[in-house]
């Protein structure tokens, strides 16, 4: 079923939200809820309501259900103070309020010509490519998704470490979470000729995992395998799975590098735990920006580190909390040099423990960053990309505007963005930034406003979307995009942000940001 309202169109069947032609991330669990919602917007839907159909029956805290509400009205740019859409009536429930226009079959549709346009059959790469789709949790307890995902994404990451394979990025992998399609559409519409497909059951201190390996061009199951042990198992699991699907599809690659390219697994699969659930509320806070998130993740990997203190990944995310702390204002971090201390103090620590490992290096190299040695942070990004060939930091594309290479920061994100065609909003950011840098107002426009309406919540994308509407002469809307500017940051100054913008290695690309802030009429102090 789809259900279009306002310029939104949410597709029950293809568990897809979209705004115009542009793909909206969007949570499973978020999703479930607003779907449940605008399916009975006729009447109000209470928390039991809530609870027996998207949770099925269980038990869930107020505040995680009030994040999902949250994450919901987000998706689609509403608020808790607004409430446009989704509405909350006091002591009762919530009601989705919105004009809405049922669509059974959209063949005809502007709709589906839209969606259909964006999912042009892409290019098969010059190398064995595959796309690792999310495992399917089937623990008896539903709260073990995060544990589905974290393997999922785990040997994602092992296999992307093979120069010889072209893998799929985690975020276009993860947009079939939950859905049925046909093996031989999502090979079409992400680019590769293979796809592997799993299960994982989590009971006690067992685990099972099942793999196949599917070819997307016939839809045929080449391979696959059950593994069963304990969790004390489960790195024994992963690095068997990458043992088996590896060589059928790079017949020349030997076992001493497989052995090398394995990632370096923490002491104890309670580490791991933790760690997992701390990636999972992480992606959640680059969509949301909220505090709660922030403080949530970083718990989970304080606890990961306590048990395994030689865990580098956990080291390495527990400095990108304090990184993303400086460079946002959620709290009192922001722009304050102890918390950058900090990000840095841990993101060495994380290199120091586990030298091939590359998301220690991408951190790095955004810390590097934002202290301003810009030639070690490039360094330090091509060293990830150089461990691993598939990798894709978003970051990368802000350390190389910020270093004074917005030229290269574009040619970067289109190749990321083929890595991961369903990429992650803040990739529209970086990119519109980066031609704003490069005085491309036109093209900057319409990445700028892409990242705004998906994440409505960061602040940065707001001020480089009123920055490029004025330098185009746009005024009505840069004072509008400024207006939102400061609903997000009522003490926003231009003078504040030049302590951030101070990270451009080049004067006149910084003065050039701060030109377009006063034009759009953002107060100087």
């Amino acid at each position: 079923m789809l259900y279009s309202f306002e310029d939104y169109a949410l597709d029950t069947d293809r568990r897809e939200l979209r705004r115009g032609a542009s793909l909206i991330s969007v949570s499973p669990k978020a999703f479930d809820l607003f779907a449940y919602v605008i399916r009975n917007r006729e009447r109000v839907v209470s928390r039991d309501d809530l609870l027996s159909s998207v949770w099925d029956g269980r038990i869930v805290s107020e505040s995680a259900l009030t994040t999902c509400i949250n994450a919901a009205r987000h998706a689609i740019s509403d608020s808790g103070e607004e409430q446009r859409l989704i509405k909350t009536l006091a002591r009762k429930g919530i009601r989705f309020v919105g004009a809405v226009r049922e669509e059974r079959e959209p063949a005809d549709s502007s709709l589906k010509k839209i969606v259909d346009s964006s999912k042009a059959t892409l290019s098969l790469p010059d190398k064995p490519s595959i796309a690792i789709l999310p495992f399917a949790n089937i623990s008896r307890d539903p709260d073990q998704e995060y544990f589905a995902d974290g393997i999922t994404e785990d040997i994602i990451t092992e296999l992307s470490q093979f120069s010889e394979l072209f893998v799929i990025a985690r975020n276009s992998s993860f947009q079939y979470k939950g859905r049925t399609i046909d093996a031989r559409q999502i090979g079409r519409e992400l680019g590769v000729r293979y796809l592997l497909e799993g299960s994982v059951r989590r009971l006690g201190s067992r685990v099972r995992v099942a793999a196949q390996l599917v070819d997307a061009l016939t839809g045929v199951q080449r391979r696959g395998k059950r593994y069963d042990s304990r969790l004390e198992d489960i790195f024994a699991i992963q690095d068997e799975v990458v043992r088996s699907i590896a060589p059928m599809l790079v017949s020349h690659i030997n076992k001493a590098e497989i052995e090398h390219t394995l990632l370096k697994p923490p002491a104890t699969w309670q580490a791991y735990d933790y760690n997992l659930r701390a990636v999972d509320g992480l992606a959640s806070l680059w969509l949301l920006f909220k505090e709660e998130l922030l403080y949530e993740a970083r718990g989970f990997l304080e606890q990961a580190l306590a048990i395994d203190p030689t865990y580098a990944r956990a080291y390495a995310n527990l400095s990108s909390t304090y990184s993303t702390a400086w460079s946002n204002p959620l709290d009192g971090d922001y722009l304050n040099p102890t918390a950058l201390d900090r990000a840095y103090q841990l993101v060495c620590k994380a290199v120091q423990l586990d030298a091939n490992l590359p998301q220690a290096h991408s951190q790095l190299g955004l810390v590097l960053t934002w202290r301003c040695e810009h030639e070690v942070a490039v360094a330090e990004f091509e060293k990830a990309i150089y461990l691993n060939a598939s990798f894709t930091d978003w970051r990368f594309a802000l350390c190389l505007v910020l270093a004074g290479e917005p030229s290269r920061a574009i040619d970067v994100c289109a190749t990321y963005m083929r890595l991961d065609p369903f990429f992650v909003p803040i990739a529209c950011g970086f990119m519109g930034l980066s031609h704003y840098t490069a005085g491309h107002y036109a093209e900057a426009l319409p990445l700028s406003r892409e990242c705004v309406s998906r994440t409505p919540n960061y602040r940065h994308a707001h001020t480089w979307l009123a920055a490029t509407f004025a330098q185009l002469g746009r005024r009505e809307e840069a004072a509008a995009a400024a207006a939102e500017v400061l609903r997000i940051e009522p003490s926003y100054t231009i003078r504040g942000t030049q302590r951030w913008a101070s990270c451009f290695r080049l004067s006149e690309h910084r003065d050039h940001f701060c030109e377009g802030l006063r034009k759009a009429g953002l107060p100087e102090t």
